[in-house]
């Protein structure tokens, strides 16, 4: 039986990333996944074909609705969607690759095979051949799959997750989405770029009701744009595949039905941790009320020598979260002291105008009885955004009134997703909104904005407006 230092479970962002940083700190590592392909949900059903998907239906959304104004003179445009579908693909398998180079390039035993605990330290992995490996120590990094709720079935031709919705034969007619989440506002605005008439049934009374109030009623301003509909304080009682259609109803808050019909159904109420088969009965790991992995502060569970991250664990179902996790972990285990603070993780939506968030909402700082400062500065007053035709949204400053130190940062914009990296630089060395205010920013560029809430939540000194 071969031995290890550290056994990870699970290739996804957390556990190949946990890996590296395990075999760069000169332990002997093994990373076990089920799947044929390295990489988790992230690199192979989610964040990355659905971005691919994102940039390829923003491309054709914009040829056919901006390129004229631009002076971009087009005949006879239509979408390919085999082409679409084939090139997401591509980019999968290149990505994928690369972790297949890592790991090689580390020094990293990889299994394929579904992994089960027969103790705290030994681990057997059943795939084409049966093995059994001992690990020193073992990090849980199984991830998350997409949840559902009771009443619905998911067929996955008709009532389906995102997994499939990244696979989909042809383009719907008309598509349901159950979720004003990230997952379904971004797989909503993929098809509803490309004609699909989409609604969206939310149970909550905004989208993506996580983040700071005025994201969503900006981004839901934007959606609309592209013809998508939304259905708010609304909570779905039925979903029925006819054969030929799916069949939602969904009651308001007086009582009153609404019935959709649609193509497909795509069912996005968020995702849940998975443990299923590890057996970890048998290392006697405990899982909390909602099915996670109990971890304490250091990520160790209540066995000494076995770790969990990522998705399986309490916290925000975010890669780079579990990246940071992995690398924590790793370094833990090596007897050193990193530290995470999960304030400043930041949270990311990629629709167009995307949405990217760190910190505090404006919302928590009220009910926490914070004084706080708050500026905001719209797009539409950016030299960059008109030059480009992407004048939406607005980036919101908070910041301590007595101290002006920045508890968060809120952009619904163009390139907000990269934008928000400054606002976490900034606030992981508790810099002022004056002390943004006054960093020289390029001109013309989108990140002036920043600059510009800044200066608004510093004495309301913004310029530009």
């Amino acid at each position: 039986m071969e031995k290890y230092d550290v056994a990870i479970i699970g290739s996804g962002p957390g556990g190949y990333v946990c890996a590296i940083r395990c075999a760069q700190l000169g332990m002997k590592t093994v990373l076990i996944e089920k799947y044929s392909s390295l990489g988790g949900t992230c690199l192979n059903v989610g964040c990355i074909p659905s971005k691919a998907l994102l940039d390829s239906s923003e491309h054709y959304h914009q040829a056919k609705h901006q390129f004229e104004e631009h002076g971009i003179g087009l005949k006879d445009l239509k979408v390919n969607f085999e082409q679409m579908i084939k090139r997401k693909r591509g980019v999968v398998e290149q990505t994928v690759g690369g972790i297949d180079f890592l790991m090689k390039k580390n020094k990293i035993d990889v299994l394929t095979g579904t992994a089960s605990f027969e103790s705290n330290t030994v681990i057997n992995i059943e795939g084409e051949k049966t093995s059994k490996i001992e690990a020193k120590k073992v990090v849980i990094a199984t991830g998350s799959k997409p949840g559902s709720l009771p009443f619905i079935t998911l067929d996955k031709e008709r009532v389906i997750t995102s997994t499939e919705a990244l696979e989909l034969k042809e383009i719907p007619k008309k598509m349901i989405v159950i979720g004003g989440g990230v997952i379904g506002l971004e797989l909503g605005s993929v098809y509803a770029r490309l004609g699909t008439e989409v609604s969206v049934v939310e149970y909550m009374d905004g989208i993506i009701p996580t983040m700071d109030k005025t994201m969503g009623k900006e981004l839901q301003k934007s959606l609309k744009k592209i013809g998508i509909e939304f259905y708010l304080s609304h909570k779905v009682k039925s979903v029925q595949n006819t054969g030929k259609s799916v069949t939602v109803k969904a009651d308001n808050k007086k009582g009153e039905e609404i019935s959709l019909e649609a193509d497909c159904c795509l069912v996005s109420v968020g995702r849940t941790p998975y443990t299923k088969g590890l057996g970890l009965d048998k290392a006697g790991v405990k899982l909390d009320d909602r099915g996670r992995v109990e971890v304490d502060g250091h990520l160790k569970t209540n066995v000494d020598n076995i770790y969990a991250i990522g998705d399986v664990v309490k916290g925000a179902m975010l890669a780079h979260k579990a990246e940071e996790e992995g690398m924590f972990v790793a370094e833990h285990m090596n007897g050193e002291h990193p530290h995470i603070d999960y304030n400043l993780i930041p949270g990311v939506v990629y629709t167009w105008p995307e949405v990217a968030s760190v910190g505090q909402t404006e919302e928590q700082l009220k009910e926490s009885g914070r004084a706080y400062k708050a500026g905001s500065f719209p797009f539409k007053a950016s030299g960059r955004a008109r030059a480009s035709m992407d004048t939406d949204g607005v980036v919101k400053v908070l910041a301590d009134k007595e101290t002006d130190e920045v508890l968060g940062v809120h952009i619904i914009g163009p390139r907000a997703a990269d934008m928000i990296a400054e606002a976490v630089v900034a606030m992981e060395f508790r810099a002022t909104a004056e002390d943004i205010s006054r960093m020289s920013h390029a001109h013309p560029t989108f990140t002036e904005a920043l600059k510009e809430a800044a200066l608004a939540a510093t004495d309301n000194r913004a310029i530009h407006i």
